[in-house]
């Protein structure tokens, strides 16, 4: 597979980003308590449980990095099977599993003396959410920071899409103990559309205007910082949404965490020491693991608020995740662009 569209390595704005996103999340709390209505607003924003400020700013995240996509290299995917492997086996066969067992773990055991029983089931309820979703959106942001491979990874979330649509209610439901739940179709399929179909039609459109790969890549130099931008007034928008729950409960905040931290380390772990042991190309391998660690927080947070409510312990549970999944994403590409010469240039035989 050819990739003629690396993108640039991470300019001094990227590499800031971590303190950008703290500073996101501060100001996000700040105004949430400042301006209560104008965030009220905002969330009163939605088609099918999918807030439209939010999506437009994700869909200013995607863009770019859709139009660095070459339809014409999606055939070597199937050359190169071994990536989209890894993916599916972490995101479907391990992760929505492992998730479930660290949160029973902690809050039925560990963190037992210091949680009730009912608040236990909520926490763990809104980790089974989380870990039942693999990043959509996202992760087109954490493979353009780690140089991925942007068809690869286009066709690794639409795969993940798709299976998502049949694999997450039963999931979910075998892991939560019950027969029947009720998952928001309508925001699954829009999430889709906004975030992948829309996007990639408006990048293939650019492509086809713009003509060659000099102009492209001059185009995509100039629009690049809205990426970063909208990935930070995203995070402003979500904790200016959750932040007076925050810093009523920081103790509580601090448990629902710890699982957190542990799965998103240890899958990112599993995923790319696969990847290593199967001499995945750095550009495919990174953004494999990064769409098993990372979470397509929209749709937990959604089926959580429809299943037990806005104010309940799984809705906060799902908003946490939020919380942790932007540091620990960004140490783990600072990881990934660490480790890149481990990997092979070419992929393996297959």
């Amino acid at each position: 597979m050819s990739n003629s569209e690396f993108p640039a390595p991470m300019g001094r704005f990227e590499r800031l980003l971590s303190l950008w996103i703290a500073l996101a999340i501060a100001g996000g709390i700040l105004l949430g308590a400042v301006a209560p209505g104008l965030f009220g607003a905002i969330a009163a924003a939605e088609v099918a449980s999918i807030n439209i400020v939010v999506a437009v700013l994700i869909w200013a995240m995607v863009y770019p990095m859709m139009i660095g996509v070459d339809f014409g290299a999606v055939k070597g995917v199937a050359r190169q099977p071994r990536g989209l492997l890894v993916t599916l086996v972490i995101n479907w066969l391990i992760k929505p599993f492992t998730m479930a067992l660290l949160a029973v773990l902690f809050f039925d055991h560990i963190f037992a003396p210091l949680i009730s029983p009912q608040d236990a089931a909520q926490y763990t309820a809104g980790l089974i959410l989380l870990g039942a979703a693999p990043c959509t959106a996202m992760v087109f942001v954490w493979s353009q920071l780690t140089r991925g491979d942007a068809t690869y990874t286009l066709v690794q979330v639409s795969v993940n899409d798709l299976i998502m649509v049949v694999a997450f209610a039963p999931i979910v439901a075998f892991l939560l103990g019950v027969t029947e739940i009720a998952v928001p179709w309508s925001t699954l399929i829009l999430a889709t559309l906004l975030y992948v179909v829309l996007p990639l039609a408006a990048g293939m459109a650019t492509r086809r205007a713009l003509g060659n790969p000099q102009a492209i890549e001059a185009f995509t130099a100039r629009i690049k910082p809205w990426s970063m931008i909208g990935l930070i007034a995203t995070v402003v928008i979500l904790f200016g949404l959750q932040g007076g729950v925050i810093l009523d409960r920081p103790i509580v905040i601090a448990l629902i965490a710890v699982p957190i931290l542990i799965q998103s380390y240890g899958i990112f772990a599993l995923a790319y020491g696969a990847a290593y042991a199967l001499r995945i190309p750095h550009r495919i391998a990174a953004p494999c693991a990064m769409i098993g660690t990372s979470n397509f927080f929209e749709l937990a947070v959604a089926v959580a608020i429809s299943l037990f409510g806005l104010n309940s312990g799984a809705a906060l549970a799902t908003v946490v995740g939020v919380l942790v999944e932007v540091p620990v994403m960004l140490s783990l590409v600072a990881f990934a662009n660490r480790t890149r010469a481990r990997f092979p240039d070419t992929p393996a035989r297959v």
